[in-house]
């Protein structure tokens, strides 16, 4: 928008218009009028419970039975805001030749003044002892009382929303196929990839198209019996064949020795040439 200095200069716009002096103005005060004409849609908070939608980040919850202080949310967290200690201690197995040792979980602290919540933590867990939970009232009036420990954690498990159900078409987890194989016994691979596909063949073979009934036939006609046949033609006896030494020692027919042609004449030649 080109303006001038107010001595007769207009206001032009990038196009080449000329523009209403107060035209912007007068097109954000209608807004304002049409949006003080509608219905207000604040929701009442805290008198009424937002609706949040799925899968929503507020705070991490803690499954202590489930953690075996591997470390690597630890580790693998950005802000090092998770602080874990534990001992060991033994465990007798009976019938075993010595006893085992287990880690034993003492301190499990996240600092939410410091959590960027980027999830890591609860992606590396192999165990699935984090989870995340829609609630995210957890204020506090000091910064230092974000630092929630194992028990504040573990309270927050009751809130942590079901898992999504599993595609039916899918293959099923590592879990459910080693169960499904130790209940059925040798041989359950299978079973166990098939348990969520009602009416699907088992694994290498292909499920046949089903084929449509077919006609009944009429029931053939009756053949006619088959002409006599002839009586085969008596065939002339072969002749005896000569064993091989006969054919060998047979006497083979001597030609006649050729005739001796008389030497011509010198003189009869001489006679013809003077005719």
């Amino acid at each position: 928008m080109k303006g001038g200095d107010g001595a007769g200069y207009a206001f032009v716009s990038d196009d080449g218009e000329r523009s209403t002096p107060g035209k912007g103005l007068v097109q954000g005060l209608a807004v304002t009028l049409k949006t003080m004409t509608q219905r207000s849609i604040t929701q009442q908070y805290p008198d009424v419970e937002p609706e949040l939608p799925p899968r929503s980040r507020g705070v991490i919850a803690l499954l202590e039975e489930n953690c075996t202080v591997c470390m690597l949310c630890a580790r693998e967290c950005p802000d090092w805001c998770i602080y874990i200690d534990s001992h060991k201690e033994e465990v007798v197995v009976p019938g075993a030749a010595r006893s085992r040792q287990r880690n034993v979980l003492d301190r499990f602290d996240i600092d939410f003044s410091l959590c960027m919540y980027c999830g890591i933590c609860i992606e590396v867990c192999p165990f699935d002892a984090l989870h995340w939970t829609p609630e995210f009232e957890y204020a506090e009036t000091d910064v230092l009382d974000l630092l929630h420990s194992k028990d504040r954690l573990g309270d927050w498990m009751r809130t942590v929303p079901p898992p999504p159900a599993h595609d039916v078409l899918g293959e099923p987890s590592k879990e459910e196929a080693t169960a499904a194989r130790k209940a059925a016994g040798p041989g359950a691979a299978t079973a166990a990839k098939t348990a969520r596909r009602p009416g699907a063949s088992p694994a290498g073979t292909r499920p046949t198209k089903a084929t449509a009934p077919t006609a009944s036939t009429a029931p053939a006609a009756p053949t006619a019996p088959a002409a006599p046949t002839a009586p085969a033609e008596a065939t002339a006896p072969i002749a005896p064949t000569m064993p091989a030494e006969a054919e060998a020692t047979r006497p083979t027919k001597t030609t006649p020795p050729a005739k001796a042609t008389p030497p011509a004449d010198p003189s009869a030649g001489e006679a013809e040439r003077e005719r």
